[in-house]
């Protein structure tokens, strides 16, 4: 080996082996011969770990995206855009798909155009059954009959509780409209001004408004002895539907005739032209709800013919949404609870379905009655519902439970003094 390395310092060339090498190449050689430190630790990671690049299961072209100006954890930044924060997080709530109670309704006349049912403030139920109205004390449980039509054709067409929830006004079929003290199980008076049976009535403070057969809406201020003060001629057939709004600004009509008309609080001033006269629904319309969180919109269900739940602006007249049902849609009632709403319906599964609002998404359907759901009501605490079938049943529903982990709201209780007030008003 020594004899084969022999180097020639005074020459411009020298000898490697059996390579010979200019002298102006050196410095490369030299590189290429002493390794730096990078290379030398790049070699030494090989020799004990492999090759790491060439063992690699994934890898990726392009590198993550850089996090936002500001951020300085790039992995927070990351998984914050998949991952789902727990107060999005949705619980699906247990709803009881048997009624909670049945209480038998004999006699309850199998009639569409009628509002035979009403739950007061008071958590007093009121039923009318035949010529007869009820109560059932929700609480106690207790049932008393309130009171009975002389008459042997006569019978009861529309309940409705004021809002403090100590007079019961009833509609009959000799178009009468009776004002009851349910405390003193006492008849107030009497108010006679239409021509044909009262299928609707509803409450706006001390003006009860009245509905008929013959079209005509009645405004009776209960406070005076002559208590018929307005008078409006929008249906021309049986109006079947009434409701006023939360905050007593707009009055909702719905007729036989397949029209809704919303009225104006003006309309208790002897006006008869509507706001809106809205004409889209192809049946008759008795179902009506107020949003009681937004007191400008209403939903309203058609008939047989129409079977569609709509929902209008009663500011602009305007058509929110329209879903069609499948059925009859008897009744509506809006969740004090939750962002839902339930409606009765007829042929051909007699059921109560729960919608998610505003998406129209079926929560869930109760089934049970064997005829169609004329009429419902919810408790005063808004957890129950109550409804009202032609199988001469009454069927109580705790669908809208309110959630355990959320504070229980204080229920404003009637003033009294307000009430001994309005008592005295009334004659």
């Amino acid at each position: 080996m020594a004899d084969r390395f022999i180097p020639n310092r005074s020459a411009s060339n020298f000898e490697l082996g059996n390579f010979k090498c200019n002298s102006d190449k050196v410095h490369i050689d030299e590189e290429m011969m002493s390794p730096s430190k990078q290379q030398y630790q790049e070699a030494m990671s090989e020799n004990l770990n492999g090759n790491v690049v060439n063992s690699k299961i994934l890898a990726y072209k392009n590198k993550a995206p850089q996090a936002p100006e500001g951020y300085q954890n790039n992995m927070r930044v990351l998984y914050s855009q998949t991952k789902t924060p727990s107060s999005t997080r949705k619980v699906t709530r247990h709803i009881p798909q048997v009624p909670e109670r049945i209480l038998d309704a004999p006699e309850i006349l199998d009639d569409y155009y009628l509002n035979l049912l009403a739950w007061s403030c008071n958590n007093h139920l009121a039923v009318a059954l035949g010529n007869s109205v009820y109560l059932w004390n929700a609480g106690t449980g207790d049932i008393q009959q309130l009171m009975s039509m002389s008459g042997p054709e006569d019978y009861v067409s529309s309940v409705s509780w004021i809002s403090e929830g100590n007079f019961l006004a009833i509609g009959s079929s000799n178009a009468e409209v009776q004002l009851w003290d349910v405390a003193a199980q006492k008849r107030v008076r009497n108010m006679t001004s239409q021509s044909s049976r009262v299928g609707a009535l509803d409450w706006n403070v001390y003006i009860l408004s009245s509905g008929s057969r013959a079209g005509t809406i009645h405004h009776h201020d209960v406070r005076i002895a002559d208590h018929h003060v307005a008078t409006l001629d929008g249906h021309t057939q049986e109006v079947c539907g009434l409701k006023w709004s939360p905050d007593g600004r707009h009055l909702a009509s719905g007729g036989n005739d397949n029209l809704l008309n919303i009225w104006g609080y003006q309309c208790t001033r002897e006006g008869n032209v509507p706001l809106h006269s809205l004409t889209q629904h192809q049946a008759a319309v008795k179902a009506l709800s107020w949003c009681p969180w937004q007191a400008s919109v209403l939903a309203s269900g058609g008939g047989t013919a129409d079977r569609c739940i709509r929902f209008w602006n009663a500011n602009t007249g305007h058509c929110l949404n329209t879903v069609d049902t499948k059925s009859q849609v008897c009744s509506i009632l809006w969740s004090k609870e939750y962002k839902e709403l339930i409606t009765g319906h007829g042929f051909a599964n007699n059921q109560l379905t729960i919608w998610k609002y505003p998406t129209m998404a079926k929560v869930t359907e109760l089934t049970g009655h064997q005829a169609r759901v004329l009429h419902m009501a919810m408790s005063p605490d808004g957890t129950t519902v109550v409804s009202a079938a032609a199988d001469e049943t009454l069927r109580l529903w705790k669908c809208f439970a309110v959630d355990p982990q959320k504070k229980p709201v204080q229920k404003s209780h009637p003033d009294k003094k307000t009430n001994t007030l309005l008592r005295q008003q009334i004659r």
